[in-house]
């Protein structure tokens, strides 16, 4: 129980590092969505994790219908994830999340309906996902990835990349 506040703490304080607007932590804590959607995820995941399928994703629901953010409760995320502004962002269930990530408003780590078990992406450590991105299917996107907004990636993509365009396309 107390690993669950220190790394609530530490995804706030990651929030206020990366977020200009934010006033402090107790700002962050009280009035970030991405913080509350994280809050309620992390109790989610705890439940998902001891087959109470349904309190897990009921718990999601209601934190979608305060935040708009869903999170599916079988997602797994890392350590300081930064969800910006947030209000439709969908993390489908069997995506991963690396450390450090930062995923602004509208995108969506999806599937493509084609696969049977794998079917969202992953994402490694410190990637940035622009506004309004699809990632869609199982596929990797490698540490240190940007993402340009309104981006539509269907394939995997290496390390230290920029990509941008729908099709996604790399450009550094």
């Amino acid at each position: 129980m107390k690993s669950f506040f220190i790394d609530l703490y530490y995804d706030a304080k990651n929030m206020a590092i990366k977020d200009p607007a934010a006033k402090s932590i107790i700002y962050i804590i009280l009035l970030y969505p991405g913080f509350h959607a994280l809050f309620f995820y992390k109790i989610a995941h705890a439940l998902s994790n001891i087959h109470m399928y349904f309190l897990a994703r009921f718990i999601s629901q209601f934190a979608r219908f305060l935040t708009g953010i869903e999170i599916h409760p079988s997602a797994k995320i890392g350590k300081r994830l930064f969800i910006d502004h947030g209000t439709g962002i969908v993390i489908g269930e069997t995506a991963v999340i690396g450390d450090d990530c930062t995923i602004y408003h509208g995108v969506t780590l999806g599937g493509t309906g084609k696969e049977k078990l794998k079917r969202h992406p992953t994402l490694k450590n410190n990637v940035i996902v622009g506004c309004g991105s699809k990632i869609l299917g199982n596929i990797t996107i490698g540490n240190n990835v940007k993402i340009g907004a309104n981006s539509v990636v269907l394939k995997s993509i290496g390390d230290d990349k920029t990509v941008v365009g729908i099709p996604g396309k790399v450009i550094k």
